[in-house]
């Protein structure tokens, strides 16, 4: 059940140049988050800015009593998260929405850039069966993850756009060979628009049933507000409290 949470900043580390990590103490949230949630972080003790901000939870450690998250510096919100420093309290709701399921013995990831978040959260709860994931980004500079991965998962495949790691080219062009040779039984993703719609299609074309985590503008988070809807087959429904996991069949991408 999702509630409010003080955490702590126990590790705040670059990634990349508009990437961080963020390891929050947070024992509530560690052992209550499932793959595919996300906690909503404020951002500042005054009403500036008003909203929180959405972000994947990407590891979640009972143990430790932490959880990890991943985030892209993409505005002043972000700007001010990057800005915490350990031992600073973070205020955060969650964990929030519906997660991945976890019915599959044989698990097709993939992911495109931040959308890899949520991921690495599934990869390690579907450990030890033979998880595979298809990883792509721009550059070798944005693969980041696979130090990520590289323990979580049997088979790694890369693609960038500019062919600097791994295959030139995009994720999608990966897996009519792989849904082709693989035993897959279902495929997870999360990434951008245009990505998951392949996913879908190759997906449906092998027979293969799919999941896939949507990445929305939210506001409230909780599913009061409906900032974050999306077209599915049964209506409009809220990404941040319906989802933002749906089965892939049910989205409508036109």
């Amino acid at each position: 059940m999702s509630k409010l949470c003080d955490t702590t900043v126990k590790e705040h580390i670059w990634l990349a140049p508009d990437v961080r990590l963020l390891v929050l103490h947070a024992p509530e949230l560690a052992q209550q988050a499932k793959p595919g949630q996300f906690v909503h972080i404020r951002i500042g003790s005054t009403q500036d800015p008003l909203l929180r901000r959405p972000i994947s939870i990407c590891q979640a450690d009972p143990e430790e009593m932490s959880i990890t998250l991943v985030y892209r510096i993409a505005g002043r919100g972000t700007q001010m998260l990057a800005e915490a420093k350990i031992g600073d309290m973070l205020d955060c709701l969650g964990p929030l929405g519906h997660g991945f399921s976890l019915n599959s013995e044989r698990p097709l990831l993939v992911g495109g850039g931040m959308g890899l978040a949520p991921l690495v959260f599934l990869a390690q709860q579907l450990c030890p069966r033979r998880v595979s994931i298809v990883m792509g980004g721009r550059s070798k500079q944005e693969l980041y993850w696979t130090d990520l991965f590289e323990s979580l998962c049997d088979n790694i495949h890369i693609t960038t756009n500019d062919g600097s790691l791994g295959r030139q080219g995009v994720t999608l062009d990966m897996l009519p060979e792989l849904l082709a040779d693989g035993d897959y039984d279902r495929i997870y993703a999360c990434g951008p628009r245009p990505m998951l719609e392949g996913v879908v299609r190759a997906a449906q074309a092998y027979g293969i049933p799919s999941e896939l985590s949507l990445e929305e503008h939210m506001a409230c988070g909780i599913g009061a507000c409906l900032v974050c809807t999306c077209d599915t087959v049964g209506g409009r429904k809220k990404v941040c409290s319906d989802g933002p996991v749906f089965p892939g069949e049910d989205i409508r991408f036109d």
